[in-house]
Parts: structure tokens; sequence; C-alpha cells
């Protein structure tokens, strides 16, 4: 069996930066699903399809190809914004089920396995992953880093702001009916709000290691 390691959570509680680094660490490749609902999101805006158009949100899903989550344009406000709105329908999720499953099953030549950092990938898209985590954080704090991190990319925006729109981002994400945001049962929970990163990556990597040896000595049993 591949192995597999899912870490969902909120937006700002620092899912991809663990995911980065333990994607270091293990020799791991990456998937940040969110980028699939970004694209989606950023080409349906280009095209001029409105954002609750659940049949033509699942063709362009359809036809997403790995360098559709290459583009720049992927990190803005706006393609964070139109990610939540797309991935509520159940189309579009469908259509994407298979594309991040193959990805997790079947890592790119040279990779150890894979890590999946998203929103249902513990719980919906690799139930039998490996290792599972589910990264949180206080609103408040997440909302500093998005700020920071937009600031740092140049782009203008307040506190108020970023913070009204991540608590919006949250409740779509946790109230919608296809695969809500929600801890996985057999994951562990990292409250970062207080912890760095390289803390973080500390206990996640014990968690892992108790895992394996926990199921190494199963094996031998």
């Amino acid at each position: 069996m591949t192995f597999v390691i899912t870490i969902d959570g909120p937006a700002g509680a620092g899912k991809g930066t663990l995911a980065r680094a333990l994607s270091h660490h293990y020799d791991l490749a990456l998937l940040d699903t969110g980028l699939l609902y970004r694209s989606i999101g950023v080409q349906a805006l280009e095209a001029g399809i409105p954002l609750d158009d659940e049949t033509q949100l699942s063709r362009i899903a359809h036809t997403l190809a790995p360098k559709d989550l290459m583009r720049p344009d992927l990190r803005t406000h706006e393609a964070n914004d139109a990610s939540s709105k797309v991935a509520v329908f159940h189309k579009v999720r469908e259509a994407l089920l298979n594309f991040q499953r193959e990805f997790a099953k079947n890592p790119p030549a040279g990779f150890q396995g894979t890590i999946l950092d998203g929103r249902d990938t513990g719980t919906v898209i690799c139930p039998d992953a490996t290792v599972k985590f589910f990264v949180t954080a206080q609103v408040e704090i997440r909302a500093e880093r998005r700020l920071k991190e937009l600031q740092a990319r140049g782009i203008k925006s307040i506190y108020s702001s970023v913070l009204q729109d991540m608590i919006e981002r949250d409740l779509r994400d946790s109230q919608r009916s296809e695969a809500p945001l929600r801890s996985p049962e057999d994951a562990l929970t990292l409250d970062t709000s207080t912890l760095t990163p390289e803390e973080v990556l500390k206990k996640a990597i014990a968690f892992i290691e108790m895992r394996r040896s926990a199921k190494k000595k199963k094996s031998l049993a």
C-alpha cells in the first residue's frame, strides 16, 4: 500500500507549510487539492461562467489538467474566494475525485508516497490514508497570517476584510452538504495558534513515526 499522508483544516491554519515540510522530509509527492478548485473558479471567471452554474463548472472540472495547477493567479484573493464557492457542488467534487485518488495511489516516479493537503482528503478522498492530520488555529490568528501573506505579495488588504472573508469561508466549508470540512476521527489535531512551523513539524513527525512503528510491530506479531 502506498504511503499516504492527508492534511485537512481551515484556511490559514498552516496546512501548506506542514505539507511542504513533510514532503521534503519524507520525499513525498505533494498535491494541494485546493488548487483544483481554485483553477476551476479562475477558469469560470475568465469565461464569464457564473460560480453557481454547476453543470458548466463540472465540465471545467472534467477537463482539468496538471498544467492548470501551475497558473500564478491561483494564489490571489479572488481565486481563494471562488474556490470555496465552486467546491460546494456535487458534480464538481465528483469530477475531481478520481484525479485526487489516482495521484494518491500512484505517486510520480522517484517519490516514496504522497501527501494530500485540503479539506476532505482524510474523510472522503483517502479515508484509508496511512496518517491523517487536522491542522487548525484561532480564526483571528489565521486572518493575521493571511493578511501578511497578501501584503508580502503586494496585494493591498485590511485585517477586518480578511477576517470577515475567512469567517464566511469557514462557514461555507463546514456547512456545505458535499464533503464538509471536519476532522477525520483517526487524525491528530494540531492547533498551530501558538506553535512555530518547526514545532508543528516536530509533532507531526513524532506522530508519523509512532504510527509506522505500531504498524511494523503489528505486522511482526
